[in-house]
């Protein structure tokens, strides 16, 4: 008997207006279903946007400190269920438990620094350039945020854009993805435990191309937040353009690891294995490229073939795995197809490359890590984001080469140098056209007080995460207060007799 779920909307739990269904199924294993959730439609984005609207209207004058108390709460209950979370992540996502539990941890993370912010939430005040009169920027509610999030952190990344909504005064329709629509019924489960008032934090689950939709369109959903292809990305960003609706988008990444002569090799080579593998390389900051020294290129490449050839793959819930299944067909095929495609382009498949099957893994979506050498900045395993445990390097003559190459693609999200090299660090930092740069270390890892969020086709409006400069940005707008306790009219920027 599968277990089925529902939409949570104004308060309490419904189906689909069409009483249809859609089924999430376990990526290390097809044959079990976590779980069944409506399959919705237009309707219930609209009592969704309905319930958030009215809600809006008091949720925006709690005072923000109360707001962030029951954020406080949701932290304490998401560790109390810590271990449960992670594991419901690792059956209906796949990454190994560890990274699960991660995954869970980002969101406790996140709860805590959102519900300080409620007692900051700072604007300025400044001198006014007339006598007796006063000068302010506070930051308030945008209104009805409509929040679409991937299946590749499915509790970490929902955190990131409802917390911060919430603690903004916003209200909220949110749209999981349909791979993981599991993790999201148990988040949502655990605000309402926190307090969270009814018709404020509103859940639909559906397809993308319909729900998706909807919400985008709604003219009761002010703003959107989105995490997922640059494709869809590009397209929502469209039509939020032609509705004069505010739009963030966090959208891919194809993002390098330069490895110099001067490299701790023992260090890259970790740190190439830990960005190009973990999570079965389904990170949007994955290490899809390592780009290797002339001097060192050799000796990086039969290490790094190595290490990642001892990779255990398999169930994300046994201790001994460190690689777990792809997400779905659909993206194990285009995996696969761009493997293909790396060896029509002339590269060479030095390791995996293959699906793996072995035992129970044959139940599963799973893809053997894989690593190409010979492979040059103009071919598309080396500027096309793939989403998969495929590793492309490229060998480079020196510093100049390695960040023109390391800039040479559409994305900018992650990058990282491993050199002990001061000035060539510098360098790196101050050149390499991504929102993030690692040095010595992988391109994995952003710490969620800092804004998260790139360059060029990567991300598009405010990022997320952090507090100025990332979504506080995003979730408030500005409003400029003038007083003037004169008690006459006095005219601003116009000269005197």
């Amino acid at each position: 008997m599968k277990n089925k779920y529902l939409n949570y909307i104004n308060g309490k739990w419904v189906k689909a207006r069409s009483g249809k269904t859609l089924d999430s199924i376990n990526p290390a294993n097809h044959d079990e279903i976590i779980g069944s959730v409506p399959s919705s439609s237009e309707e219930d984005v609209d009592d969704a946007a309905r319930a958030a609207n009215e809600a809006f209207k008091s949720w925006r004058l709690v005072p923000p400190p109360r707001r962030g108390e029951i954020l406080f709460r949701a932290a304490e209950l998401l560790k109390k269920h810590k271990e449960s979370l992670g594991e419901i992540v690792c059956r209906e996502m796949g990454k190994v438990l560890p990274e699960a539990l991660g995954d869970v941890q980002e969101a406790i993370d996140m709860a805590y620094y959102m519900a300080g912010e409620g007692r900051r939430l700072s604007g300025e005040t400044v001198p006014s350039e007339l006598p007796d009169k006063d000068a302010k920027s506070v930051r308030v509610p945008v209104g009805v945020f409509g929040l679409i999030t991937p299946w590749n952190f499915p509790i970490a990344i929902p955190s990131w854009k409802i917390f911060p909504a919430l603690i903004a005064g916003n209200t909220v329709v949110f749209k999981p993805s349909s791979d993981t629509p599991v993790c999201a019924t148990k988040f949502v489960e655990v605000l309402i435990e926190a307090g969270i008032p009814k018709g404020v934090l509103n859940l639909v689950h559906g397809e993308g191309s319909r729900v998706g939709s909807a919400i985008v369109k709604h003219p009761d959903i002010q703003a959107i937040s989105f995490t997922g292809s640059s494709a869809t990305g590009i397209q929502l960003e469209t039509v939020c353009g032609s509705l004069h609706k505010p739009i963030s988008s966090e959208t891919g990444g194809k993002n390098p690891i330069i490895v110099m002569e001067d490299a701790d090799l023992n260090l890259a080579v970790e740190g190439a294995v830990w960005g190009g593998f973990g999570t079965t390389g389904q990170r949007c900051t994955a290490a899809s490229r390592v780009i290797v020294h002339q001097a060192v290129h050799d000796r990086f490449v039969k290490q790094f073939k190595e290490e990642a050839s001892r990779l255990r793959i398999g169930d994300g819930l046994k201790k001994t795995t460190q690689v777990g299944p792809v997400i779905n067909r659909s993206q194990y095929e285009k995996i696969l197809a761009y493997i293909d495609i790396g060896k029509k382009e002339g590269a060479e498949l030095i390791l995996g490359g293959k699906p793996y099957r072995k035992g129970e893994c044959a139940r599963g979506s799973f893809i053997e890590p894989t690593i190409f050498i010979k492979v040059k900045p103009e071919m598309r395993i080396a500027r096309e984001e793939i989403f998969g445990p495929v590793v492309s390097v490229l060998k480079v003559k020196n510093l100049e080469e390695a960040i023109q190459a390391a800039n040479q693609v559409d994305y900018g999200l992650s990058s990282a140098i491993y050199t002990r090299n001061v000035n060539d660090s510098a360098i790196a930092e101050r050149d390499l056209d991504t929102g993030i740069v690692y040095i010595n270390a992988s391109t994995i890892g952003a710490e969620i007080q800092l804004p998260f969020g790139g360059t060029k086709k990567t991300g598009f409006g405010p990022r997320e995460a952090g507090g100025r400069g990332g979504a506080l940005d995003n979730y408030t707008k500005w409003k400029v207060i003038y007083r003037d306790f004169s008690g006459k009219l006095q005219k601003a920027q116009i000269d005197k007799e």
